[in-house]
């Protein structure tokens, strides 16, 4: 079955989840990242990450940034973007990314980390602006736009992503034939040309490397649940 971000997310927020996403599963392949762009509406007066930075310093809880919901990733992103930035955002939580961006466009809502792939039309008709991307790799679509490592957070990483998992127990010769398959099919040209399209990055990896990844996923994402607090009723 196909998995995303949010279980490496979900032991931080649900003590009781019942299962452990690491352990309880046998990890095929991490199919693609889908980073995030940090955006703005085009009215704020920022350029950068760092003009930003001053800006919210300058004006410590009167920015609003939005998300998808309490314990997603735009709203963890955001939380972890103000922990090692030193600034103070107030969060405004919406039922999905939608509703969101609709927010935002109209000026509601002055900043949010969104994934590319649900932004990039607004980013290049110049509706939203882009200050960053949140992963360590620029996007090919938006190549002149930065990272937020480089602008200043070297330790910011951070993004969606989906892969594929079996169940515990699944013999590993099948799991890694048919990882070897899915690596095929996402190095192939026109998929690659699809996915980067789309705002996302094609990778594919053995099951050993996802599940290493999963591993180092869920203890980065446990660190800024605990110093933000966040806690889901």
């Amino acid at each position: 079955c196909m998995i995303s971000i949010a279980q490496s997310i979900s032991p931080a927020i649900y003590p009781k989840l019942g299962f452990d996403p690491v352990r309880d599963f046998a990890h095929v392949t991490l199919l693609a990242t889908l980073p995030s762009l940090l955006v703005v509406h085009p009215s704020l007066p920022v350029k950068s990450v760092q003009e930003l930075i001053a800006y919210a310093k300058a004006k410590p809880g009167e920015l609003n940034y939005a998300s998808g919901g309490s314990g997603t990733s735009s709203h963890l992103l955001m939380e972890m973007f103000n922990q090692q930035a030193g600034t103070s955002t107030v969060h405004v939580v919406y039922k999905g990314t939608g509703p969101a961006i609709v927010d935002q466009l109209s000026g509601r809502i002055e900043l949010a980390f969104s994934t590319a792939i649900a932004v990039l039309p607004y980013v290049q008709s110049g509706k939203l602006r882009a200050l960053a991307v949140s992963t360590r790799e620029r996007l090919p679509t938006l190549a002149d736009v930065p990272t937020i490592a480089e602008s200043g957070l070297p330790d910011f990483d951070g993004g969606s992503w989906q892969g594929i998992v079996m169940p515990a127990g699944t013999p590993r010769e099948y799991v890694r034939s048919v990882s070897a398959e899915l690596v095929k099919i996402l190095h192939a040209s026109d998929m690659k040309e699809r996915i980067l399209g789309m705002g996302g990055i094609p990778l594919g990896n053995t099951p050993e490397e996802f599940a290493a990844y999963m591993k180092t996923e869920e203890e980065k994402w446990a660190k800024v649940v605990k110093a933000a607090k966040v806690s889901i009723e």
